[in-house]
């Protein structure tokens, strides 16, 4: 099976070519342009901005991967959530693909992609056979902080999420307070790598809520009093901030996963989301399951597949697909605020 997929949600024009044969799925091809340097003039994501670009690079894309509908067993497009100029972009291309070349089209939860992006390269022959279920997935993004409990594929359940901003925002709006430039929560990450953790003792907001909701704007706000302190800061001071403020974060992450994950008792846990590039997340969640968490498995997403990307588009589409689910190209309309597992 051969599934296209396409992913228009944000600032990233993506498409990449599924193949899955004898159970076993790998990505033939796969092609991303970013907007970065072009948003990053504005500070920040311009929605029209992003929709004028998805139109003028996803036709070049698909260009370039070589393919007719002849080659393809379906088409995958990402549906929401996300920017809804950008995801109507992305959702009219494939609509137009798929009515052209008279294949079955569906349309992906942007979350959910996220997800299935830990299914790349493995067995998908059966639901979930690559890895034991029941599943926590801790998902971490500019727009979403939220813990899932998955039974199975399609089958989800919210029972966490973030009460006001989410962590990857956060990063960003204490980049741009440290006046670190755009994106900021990559830059956040990288100074911290030189600062000292201990420095500043910022609030883990929730953590000792008995709940598994998360906010971080409390912590963001104690970053921003730390700052009014003084009128400059030298990089040594920047670099101490950030990672004092990166470690409340993570803390309060891993803190929450694992307390849920022992409540549900589940036998696997995911990171995802663009917030899953983080190294000290990645490595953090990873020992804690370990250390924590007497038989359950830590998996960890490829740093390819953490930020938007078409190949776990692709991936999910698969599992629709292969159930015979499709929408239809008539159907196929953008929803910007869909929520998975509500």
């Amino acid at each position: 099976m051969r599934i296209l997929g396409i992913e228009t949600s944000c600032d990233e024009t993506s498409v990449a070519l599924l193949r899955v044969e004898k159970g076993i799925s790998r990505i033939e091809k796969h092609l991303t342009a970013t907007q970065v340097l072009k948003h990053a003039e504005y500070g920040g994501v311009v929605p029209e901005v992003a929709a004028r670009l998805h139109a003028e690079t996803l036709p070049l894309l698909i260009d370039e991967l070589g393919i007719a509908g002849k080659d393809l067993d379906g088409i995958a497009v990402t549906r929401g959530p996300g920017l809804v100029t950008s995801l109507r972009v992305g959702t009219d291309f494939a609509r137009a693909l798929a009515y052209g070349w008279e294949l079955p089209i569906v349309g992906v939860n942007h979350i959910e992609g996220h997800i299935m992006a830990n299914w790349i390269g493995k067995d998908v022959s059966k639901d979930g056979a690559a890895y034991k279920l029941p599943a926590l997935i801790l998902v971490v993004s500019g727009g979403h902080t939220e813990l899932i409990l998955m039974k199975g594929f399609g089958r989800y359940e919210c029972i966490g999420s973030t009460v006001d901003d989410a962590a990857g925002e956060a990063f960003d709006k204490v980049a741009k307070m440290l006046d670190l430039g755009y994106p900021g929560g990559p830059e956040v990450a990288k100074r911290a790598l030189a600062g000292d953790p201990s420095k500043f003792a910022f609030p883990r907001p929730l953590l000792n809520k008995p709940h598994f909701d998360f906010s971080f704007s409390g912590l963001k706000t104690a970053v921003l009093y730390t700052l009014q302190r003084k009128k400059a800061w030298n990089e040594q001071e920047t670099n101490d901030i950030c990672a004092s403020f990166q470690a409340a974060v993570v803390e309060t992450l891993v803190t929450k996963t694992l307390r849920a994950a022992r409540a549900k008792k589940v036998k696997t846990v995911f990171l995802a989301g663009g917030v899953a590039a983080n190294r000290l997340l990645r490595d953090t969640l990873a020992a804690a399951v370990k250390k924590d968490l007497d038989g359950v498995e830590a998996v960890i997403p490829g740093l390819e597949y953490c930020t938007d990307n078409a190949a776990m588009i692709a991936m999910a589409g698969y599992f629709r697909l292969s159930k015979k689910k499709q929408d239809g190209w008539k159907g196929m309309e953008p929803d910007p605020s869909w929520e998975l597992g509500r």
